[in-house]
């Protein structure tokens, strides 16, 4: 059974990885894209977060009231923002040039991994954004460098195959949920009905 798994997909738990690694060691060992994504990009909404508290200390009251609405803007990914959200990341980007850059690099980082190139030639366009943030002076991604650097094989596994976990992880999510709708429902044989409406009700019934 063994011999038939080429490749297993994790997220950074040093637990889950440890285990791969000694029970399947000649598996290919893939860090899940998206929990990496979370890394990155948490780094920079650590930057905005400390940004506009200094901006809420130094700016006019009223100048600062222009920057409602740059949360959800500023999470969003470049291609996905509207006009109007376009606009008040370019009056927050205005006011710290810092962020603009931070938000550029994010952007590109998550560029690379959607563009998926081969393993090989996504390691080149990694080490040219890892120098590009070194040469930037940010600090923000100073973690994840680190990350990056100790799970680098692990990582840009990703780019041999393009496997993520992220049907696990909905699946995950949805007995979660279901748990909670159906507390107190001990039938097993129940329990596996109303997970299967969930996942395939709408595509057979609808």
């Amino acid at each position: 059974m063994r011999s038939t798994i080429d490749s297993v997909c994790s997220d950074l738990y040093e637990g889950y990885l440890q285990a791969v690694r000694e029970v399947l060691p000649k598996t290919r060992l893939i860090v899940d894209r998206f929990h990496v994504a979370r890394l990155y990009r948490q780094a920079v909404d650590d930057l905005r977060k400390t940004e506009l508290k200094r901006l809420r200390k130094t700016l006019p009251k009223q100048d600062y009231q222009r920057l409602k609405g740059s949360l959800w803007a500023f999470r969003k990914n470049q291609v996905d923002l509207l006009p109007e959200e376009q606009a008040v990341l370019e009056r927050l980007f205005w006011y710290s040039p810092a962020l603009k850059l931070a938000y550029a690099l994010r952007e590109q980082l998550t560029a690379i991994f959607e563009e998926a190139p081969f393993k090989n030639a996504a390691k080149r366009l990694l080490r040219d954004w890892q120098a590009q943030v070194q040469a930037s002076g940010l600090t923000c991604f100073d973690k994840f460098l680190g990350t990056l650097q100790r799970y680098w094989n692990q990582i840009t596994n990703y780019f041999v195959d393009l496997q993520t976990s992220g049907f696990v992880e909905g699946l995950n999510n949805k007995l979660k949920v279901l748990m909670r709708r159906c507390y107190g429902l001990r039938n097993l044989d129940h329990l596996f009905q109303r997970l299967f409406l969930d996942l395939e009700g709408y595509r057979l019934f609808s």
